[in-house]
C-alpha cells in the first residue's frame, strides 16, 4: 500500500474532519502508520454506512407508523405533540402537517398523568378530545418513555384503534371488511374489556347504553378502587346485549326448600337444546286452513243459559267453562262475536262488516287443538274475556285509540292458534319443522302470529283488514305480531322489568340482584304519553291476561292449573317414550306435586307482575285472588295432596262445603 501523501507543515496532530451525514462527524486523528491510516478510513466508511442504515430504519418506522390502525402519536420533552399518525388525524380531526400543540389539549385522563409522570411503560385508558364533536372517545393506550441523558426526552401513545374506525372500513371492499373482522390483536389482547367499550363508543350511532357507559368509565377517574371495582362489574353488566335476559339465582337453600318451583321457572324461561337425533311426529307440521265440511255453520243465535252466560262477559268472575260446554267447545266464536262485534266494535275501527267477522273468528277457533287440555280455544276465549276487561279499566281507556284495542282483542284470541301442545323447549329437541323454520328462537310465538295474518289474508271472507289503508293495516298488524310475541315466557322479565322501570319510582334503591322491595311502588303518569311507552302497556296487559288463572277466583284457578299440569304430564310422557330430554321434570305424572308447582308460579311469576299491572289499572283484586289461591295451595300441599285426581277431590269438597255454606 502507497504511502500516505505529504501534508504542508509538521504537526504532531493533524484533525481530519470527515462529514459521515448530516448529523454525524468522525474526528480522525493522523499517524504516519499507513496500516493505522487505512484502519481509520475502513471504520469511517463503516460508521457512514451504519448511520445510513439507522436512518433508513427510521423512515421505515415512521412509514409503517403513519398506515397502522392504531393511533400513534409522539411527543417532545415539553409535553407537546410533534407527530401523529393518519390514524390519529383522522379520529382527532387534525392535520399531519401541523405544528407541535400541547398533549393537554389532545388527551385527558389517567393516561396524561403517566405520560408526564415519566413511567417507563404504562397502559391506561384514554379521553381523547376530537376537533368536530365535543363528546371524547375512550380507548386503551399504551405508552413508552424515551430517556436521552438520563432525563424524558420522548413520550410514544398508541391508542387502540378497534371500534372508532369500524365504521369507515365496513363501508370498503368486501376485503376491507374482511381484514377488520379478523383482527386477532384486539381479540386476544389483555384489554379486550376496553377494547369492546371503545367499540360501542366509536359506533356512528349512538345508543343511550353508550353514553350510560362512558358516563360510568369517567367516573373511575380519582375513584377510590372499591368504587372502581363496583363501576366496573356495572360496565361488564351493561354490555352484555341481553340485559333483561333472566337467570335463576344461585340459591342453593331456595333450592333445597323449594327445587319443584325452580325447576318449573328454569323450564319455562328456556328455549331448549337441539342436540338430539330423534324426530317428533309431524302431524301438526301442516298450518293450512282446515277443511270445513265436517263443521256445522255457526250463526250467532244466543237464547237461554248461553246469553245469561255471555251477559256477563264482562265479568272477572266470568264462567268460562260453562260457556265451553254450552257451545260444546267452542266458545271462542260467541265470545269473540259479543266483545269484539258488540261492546267493543272492532268492526267499525276495521271497516268491516260482522259477517267477515264471524267467519274470522271461525277459522281461527277451528285452527286450535281440541284436544290440547289447557292450550285450546277455550284458553283463547278466556284470554280475550281478560283483555276486554282490562279495556274497560280507565286508565286503559284514557291511553289506547279504539284501533288499538281492537289490535288487543285480535291478538288474544288469536295468541295461541295452532299450539301443539308441546312448548318450544320440545320443538327444538325434537327438531320439529317449526323449530327448523324459526330457528330455535321463539318458534311457537312466532309460529301464532304468522299463521293468524296466513289465515286471514288467505281468503276475503275472513280477512278483516282488506278494507284498511296500506299504513293502517301496516300499524295494526305491526301491534298484533308485538302483543303475541309478547306471550313469550322467555321475555316475561324483561317486559315487567321495563313496564316498572318505566312507570314507577321508588323513594329509595332497589336490591341489587331483585325487583323486590320494601318500598311501595309510586306511578308515574308523566310516561303515559310517551307512544314508546304505550307499547309496554300493551304488552303487560296481554302479558297479564295469559296467565291470569292464578290471580282468577278459586275455583277457575284449580281447573286451570289441573289442565295445564295434564299437557305438561302428556309432554314428559312422549319425551320418555321417545328418549328426549326431559324439559320439565318436575311433571312426572308418578312424582308430581300439583300444589307445589302453583305456589312456585305464583310466588316467581305472577305476584310481581299482578302487583304492578294491579296498581296500574287500580285493580287490587288481581292480587287478592292471587294471594288467597296461594294461602289455599300451600294448605293442600301441608295435607299430602299431590296429584291430579287429589286435587280433583279437593275443588268437590270445596264446591260442595261453598254451597252448602250459601243454602
Amino acid at each position: 500500500m502507497d504511502s500516505p501523501p505529504p501534508v504542508r507543515g509538521y504537526y504532531r496532530y493533524s484533525i481530519a474532519v470527515d462529514k459521515i451525514s448530516r448529523y454525524q462527524y468522525k474526528i480522525m486523528v493522523e499517524t504516519l502508520s499507513a496500516s493505522a491510516w487505512c484502519a481509520e478510513m475502513l471504520q469511517a466508511r463503516a460508521a457512514s454506512a451504519t448511520a445510513r442504515a439507522q436512518i433508513g430504519a427510521v423512515a421505515a418506522l415512521a412509514a409503517a407508523a403513519d398506515r397502522c390502525r392504531d393511533l400513534v402519536a409522539v411527543t417532545d420533552d415539553q409535553q407537546r405533540i410533534l407527530l401523529t399518525n393518519k390514524s390519529w388525524c383522522r379520529v382527532v380531526g387534525s392535520r399531519i402537517e401541523e405544528g407541535p400543540r400541547p398533549l393537554t389539549e389532545a388527551i385527558s385522563g389517567e393516561a396524561l398523568r403517566l405520560a408526564a409522570s415519566g413511567v417507563r411503560d404504562w397502559e391506561a385508558p384514554i379521553m381523547l378530545r376530537r376537533r368536530a364533536t365535543p363528546d371524547s372517545v375512550l380507548l386503551p393506550c399504551r405508552g413508552s418513555s424515551v430517556a436521552l441523558n438520563r432525563s424524558t426526552s420522548h413520550v410514544v401513545l398508541v391508542c387502540e384503534a378497534a371500534g372508532v374506525l369500524e365504521g369507515e372500513r365496513a363501508r370498503g371492499s368486501l376485503h376491507s371488511i374482511r381484514r377488520g373482522s379478523l383482527d386477532v390483536r384486539s381479540v386476544a389482547s389483555d384489554g379486550l374489556r376496553r377494547t369492546s367499550l371503545a367499540k360501542l363508543q366509536g359506533l356512528p350511532l349512538e345508543a343511550p347504553i353508550t353514553k350510560v357507559i362512558s358516563l360510568l368509565s369517567t367516573a373511575t377517574e380519582g375513584a377510590p378502587p372499591s368504587t372502581v371495582a363496583c363501576i366496573e362489574r356495572a360496565v361488564d353488566m351493561l354490555r352484555t346485549s341481553e340485559l333483561y335476559s333472566p337467570q335463576m339465582r344461585e340459591d342453593p337453600k331456595m333450592r333445597a326448600e323449594d327445587p319443584i318451583a325452580t325447576d318449573l321457572i328454569g323450564a319455562l324461561l328456556s328455549q331448549g337444546t337441539t342436540n338430539v337425533l330423534s324426530s317428533r311426529r309431524s302431524s301438526n307440521d301442516s298450518t293450512v286452513v282446515r277443511s270445513q265440511a265436517n263443521r256445522t255453520n255457526m250463526k250467532h243465535k244466543t237464547t237461554g243459559q248461553l246469553r245469561e252466560v255471555l251477559d256477563t262477559a264482562l265479568s272477572w268472575d266470568f264462567e268460562i267453562f260453562r260457556l265451553e260446554d254450552l257451545t260444546r267447545g267452542r266458545p271462542l266464536t260467541h265470545l269473540g262475536l259479543t266483545l269484539m262485534g258488540g261492546r267493543f266494535d272492532v268492526c267499525s275501527a276495521l271497516e268491516c262488516d260482522e259477517r267477515t267477522l264471524l267467519h274470522w273468528l271461525t277459522i281461527i277457533e277451528t285452527n286450535y287443538h281440541a284436544v290440547n287440555t289447557y292450550h285450546n280455544s277455550t284458553h283463547a276465549a278466556d284470554v280475550l274475556q281478560a283483555v276486554a276487561f282490562f279495556l274497560e279499566k280507565d286508565r286503559l281507556k284514557s291511553v289506547l285509540e279504539p284501533l288499538e284495542a281492537a289490535a288487543a282483542l285480535i291478538s288474544a284470541a288469536a295468541h295461541d292458534i295452532d299450539h301443539p301442545g308441546t312448548s318450544s323447549a320440545f320443538l327444538c329437541n325434537s327438531r320439529h319443522s317449526l323449530a327448523i323454520l324459526y330457528n330455535d328462537v321463539c318458534v311457537l310465538e312466532s309460529h301464532h302470529a304468522a299463521l293468524t295474518f296466513k289465515l286471514t289474508l288467505n281468503d276475503d271472507r275472513v280477512n278483516i283488514f282488506k278494507n284498511l289503508d296500506r299504513d293502517t293495516y301496516k300499524n295494526v298488524r305491526h301491534n298484533v305480531i308485538d302483543m303475541i310475541l309478547a306471550t313469550e315466557m322467555t321475555k316475561h322479565f324483561e317486559h315487567l322489568a321495563k313496564f316498572v322501570n318505566v312507570f314507577y319510582a321508588r323513594s329509595s334503591g332497589s336490591k341489587e340482584d331483585g325487583m323486590q322491595t320494601d318500598e311501595p311502588l309510586s306511578l308515574d303518569t308523566t310516561a303515559l304519553t310517551s307512544p314508546e311507552n304505550v307499547v309496554l302497556i300493551k304488552r303487560m296487559m296481554i302479558k297479564c291476561a295469559d296467565v291470569s288463572n292464578a290471580s282468577r277466583p278459586q275455583k277457575f284457578a284449580f281447573e286451570w292449573a289441573r289442565r295445564i299440569a295434564e299437557e305438561y304430564f302428556l309432554q314428559t310422557d312422549e319425551e320418555k317414550a321417545k328418549d328426549l330430554p326431559v324439559v320439565m321434570p318436575m311433571f312426572d305424572r308418578a312424582t308430581c306435586s300439583i300444589p307445589r308447582s302453583q305456589i312456585g308460579f305464583i310466588d316467581y311469576i305472577i305476584i310481581d307482575m299482578m302487583e304492578a299491572w294491579a296498581a296500574f289499572i287500580d285493580m287490587p283484586e288481581l292480587v287478592t285472588h292471587a294471594r288467597n289461591n296461594h294461602a289455599r295451595w300451600r294448605e293442600l300441599d301441608e295435607a299430602g295432596v299431590t296429584t291430579i285426581a287429589d286435587v280433583r277431590r279437593a275443588q268437590r269438597q270445596a264446591i260442595t262445603t261453598s254451597n252448602t255454606t250459601e243454602e
